[in-house]
């Protein structure tokens, strides 16, 4: 169990079976060919999946634009609180495919107002990508078109979700242990 920080980590997903899923993924998205494809990660937690996804679609033949979007959907503790738009992207999505990458589906409240938007914006098909999936814990009627793992109902952290902007920079997933 590796220690981080004086913190030892449950390895959950390693590094080897995120990059196996992502390659899946990659060529399940490939085979929608997507048309004028937006590639928009939901900041922060998104970043590292994003970034590895997208070159793996690269490498599946898909072209894509990519921009980001930042929203806030967490009060003082852990659990989803009101969603709140903090950065929003530029491109018009009138008519395009859209590919909206998330590091964790749990309510599902933050993927509908982002699905939602972009409906409102006029994007053509709008395709959801999650690394990880807890429908144990949906609350809005939401799913991802595509799953890296379903994640038991634990509080994750590593390639890129954080516990106090913490553990971002870990190749893997997993959960502290106490």
């Amino acid at each position: 169990m590796p220690v981080i920080d004086g913190k030892s980590i449950e390895v959950l997903f390693s590094e080897e079976e995120i990059a196996n899923r992502n390659r899946i993924i990659a060529n399940e998205i490939a085979g929608k060919k997507p048309v004028n494809l937006l590639v928009l990660p939901i900041l922060k937690g998104s970043f590292i999946f994003a970034a590895d996804l997208i070159r793996e679609l690269h490498r599946a033949g898909v072209s894509s634009s990519v921009e980001f979007i930042t929203i806030s959907s967490y009060g003082a503790g852990q659990e989803s609180g009101e969603i709140k738009l903090l950065h929003d992207f530029d491109s018009d999505i009138t008519g395009r495919d859209v590919l909206l990458i998330d590091d964790i589906l749990e309510s599902g409240k933050t993927l509908k107002f982002v699905r939602d938007l972009l409906k409102t914006r006029g994007a053509g098909r709008i395709f959801i990508a999650a690394l990880l999936d807890k429908a144990m814990r949906r609350k809005a009627d939401i799913e991802a078109d595509f799953v890296g793992f379903s994640c038991p109902d634990q509080f994750v952290v590593g390639y890129g979700m954080d516990a106090g902007h913490a553990f971002r920079q870990l190749p893997y997933v997993g959960v502290l242990q106490k």
